[in-house]
Order: C-alpha cells, then sequence, then structure tokens
C-alpha cells in the first residue's frame, strides 16, 4: 500500500514539475523554434494598426515585418477589439502586443514595456468648424475617448481642473467610433494621442481639426509584453531590434512615413510621468 501510494506521490510531483517547466519555457526559444512570433493588435487605431481598403496596414505593421526579418521569424497577427488585447496577452493568446499602449507607471507592474515607439502625449480632436480654440473650450461640453485607455483617464483629470467640467465622458470600444460621433455632432472632442489625431486631421481636414498645444502629460507609446521572467529574452531581442533601427535610421523613415515628423524619445522609460 505505502509502495502504490509513494509511486502516486511521486507521479503528482513529476507531472506538477512537468507543468512549471513548460510553464517557464523561455520565450525567446519558443518562438525561434516555432518561426513565428504572435502579435496581438486592435486594427482601429491609426495610423499605427488600421484598415485600409480591406488591407490591414499601419506603423506598427511595418515596425513587426522588420522584427520579423531581424529575427528570421514570420509575424501572426491575432486582431480583436482593444477591450480584449491586454487580457488576450495575459491569457498567453499571444507573445507580445503591437498595440501600441501609453507606458503608465500602473501598466508598468504588470506588463514589461518595448522601447518607446512614439511620442504619447494627448490631444483633442474637434469638429473643422469647431469654436474649441484651446483645451479649456470642452467645458460644459461632452467629450470622448477610449474605453479603459490612458488618453481617457487624461481627459478624466485634465476635465476635473476645469471651473465647468465637461457634461459627459462618452466611452468607445473603438477611437473610429469616437470619429464618426465627433462628425455627426454627437460629442464636441475626443481625446487621443497627439500622432493618432494628427494622422486624422490630415486625411480629413474638411472634418476635422487638431487643438494645439496638447493638454497631457509628455508620455511615450511602448509595445506591452509578459512580466514573467521566461519572457525577458524575447522582449530584450525586440528592444535591441527597435535601438538597431533608430541607429540605422528605419525608425525615423517610418516615422516620417506615417505621422509626417520624427519624436524625441528616451531609449527606454523607467519613471513614466504618469
Amino acid at each position: 500500500m505505502r509502495k502504490h501510494l509513494f509511486a502516486a506521490i511521486a507521479g503528482a510531483a513529476l507531472t506538477l514539475a512537468s507543468g512549471i517547466a513548460a510553464h517557464a519555457e523561455d520565450a525567446l526559444e519558443r518562438v525561434m523554434a516555432a518561426g513565428v512570433l504572435k502579435v496581438g493588435t486592435e486594427t482601429a487605431f491609426a495610423p499605427f494598426d488600421f484598415i485600409d481598403a480591406g488591407t490591414h496596414t499601419g506603423l506598427n505593421m511595418d515596425i513587426y515585418n522588420e522584427i520579423g526579418k531581424d529575427m528570421g521569424v514570420q509575424i501572426e497577427w491575432i486582431t480583436l477589439d482593444w477591450t480584449g488585447v491586454l487580457p488576450g496577452l495575459e491569457a498567453g493568446r499571444f507573445d507580445v502586443v503591437a498595440g501600441p499602449a501609453t507606458i503608465t507607471k500602473e501598466r508598468m507592474t504588470r506588463y514589461r514595456f518595448s522601447s518607446p515607439i512614439a511620442e504619447a502625449t494627448v490631444a483633442l480632436l474637434v469638429g473643422a468648424g469647431s469654436d474649441i480654440a484651446v483645451a479649456d473650450g470642452i467645458a460644459g461640453k461632452p467629450v470622448g475617448s477610449g474605453t479603459g485607455t490612458a488618453q481617457l483617464a487624461q481627459l478624466q483629470a485634465f476635465g476635473a481642473t476645469l471651473a465647468t467640467p465637461p457634461t459627459e465622458y462618452r466611452e468607445y470600444v473603438s477611437f473610429n467610433e469616437a470619429y464618426a460621433d465627433l462628425a455627426a455632432g454627437r460629442i464636441e472632442a475626443v481625446a487621443n494621442s497627439l500622432p493618432n489625431i494628427a494622422f486624422v486631421a490630415s486625411q480629413r481636414p474638411e472634418v476635422f481639426k487638431v487643438v494645439k498645444p496638447a493638454f497631457g502629460t509628455a508620455t511615450y507609446f511602448g509595445y506591452p509584453g509578459r512580466i514573467e521572467p521566461e519572457y525577458t529574452s524575447l522582449m530584450d531581442k525586440i528592444d535591441e531590434i527597435l535601438l538597431a533601427m533608430r541607429a540605422d535610421g528605419r525608425m525615423e523613415a517610418l516615422q516620417q512615413k506615417w505621422f509626417g515628423t520624427t519624436f524625441d524619445m528616451p531609449e527606454l522609460v523607467t519613471e513614466p510621468n504618469i
């Protein structure tokens, strides 16, 4: 009886150890062995990720194509609404996020962020004929931003400083929905990162314009990855490639292509402003 009991305990221990070992498998080694890097993103965050004439395109596509070439792996895209992207990363549906996401203190406790790939300071997009000339002009008006985003958090914090706060903070799963409501006059402004709304306004100047200066705190976009130790080597490799792209001019060329400008960014964000 004891012999059988010992064998059962030993077998359970071996199974547990095998499970732990599998869970702790080095992510970079796994990706390289498979020849595939799985990347999660949304496709409603132009010019980073969006659908143009039925084709997935944007800055993230271009950057990850370079990452794939430098690593010698294929990029497999998994697309879903932004509200499901970070939970999808935590659930192991993909290896890293293209997003991108604003690097914040709270998020850095949960995710390992890549080297910044663009500025993320929040500004306002309004209708081309709007009388909102400065950010304070949203006082007493309905405004919108993305659900669960750092942009929404900054909009709400800014609105709380006004003598008359906005009448409503409308949240959207997709920023495209927010832009549609703005164009239709259902809200008076959309808060999003300056690069995003500058792109939107440049595509439809007869409909939208950007309110300058930006009202948000200086922040940056990065690619979120898993924070667990077994993902360190993968995120280190991605950082190595992103920094190489800065050094050889590829990053600057891609920023110029998608934003019409480049950004002065730190190599790594270790102490976010928000």
